[in-house]
């Protein structure tokens, strides 16, 4: 029988040395976002479900989106471009929120490999740190993480 490979697969550890660096495509966030994602957490703060308040009292102008939701999306896309198959655990992190996102903001990651060895205890696995920083379509940085994670290596990712 013919062995199909499969696409989309994402990175193993031993192709992420230190000081590679990468971006994910954009992602803008809309309104949907915002309203789905509060009703589903049940972060249903009026900074994010009261218009009337963000006009009037809010030192932020504009329609908001939770942090929560803009880190969630940077760990999609980057699931979507480097970890799918092969991201194994989410161990740890730092999280700087820089800059406020808004609904009609257009987000990117920008990732730099600042830590990468093989598990000690999981033989065959690797502990990968990154430094991602998410940007928006100006320039601006609006969030700064460090993830930390362990990530199949390539004889565990042909056993899949």
């Amino acid at each position: 029988m013919e062995s199909i490979p499969t696409v989309g697969l994402g990175i193993t550890w031993e192709d992420l040395p230190v000081g590679r660096k990468f971006k994910t495509v954009g992602r803008t966030v809309t309104e949907a976002d915002v309203v789905n994602f509060v009703c589903c957490t049940g972060m249903l703060e009026v900074l994010f479900t009261n218009v009337e308040f963000l006009a009037k009292e809010s030192a932020i102008k504009g329609r908001v989106a939770p942090g929560a939701l803009v880190f969630t999306f940077a760990e999609g896309l980057l699931t979507q471009a480097t970890m799918q198959g092969v991201g194994f655990a989410f161990l740890n992190m730092e999280l700087d929120i820089k800059a406020p996102t808004f609904v009609g903001d257009t987000i990117h990651v920008e990732c730099e490999v600042v830590e990468c060895r093989e598990s000690k205890n999981r033989p065959g696995f690797g502990l990968v740190r990154t430094h991602n920083r998410i940007v928006k379509q100006d320039g601006t940085v609006v969030q700064v993480y460090t993830p930390l994670r362990m990530v199949k290596g390539r004889g565990q990712q042909e056993a899949q």
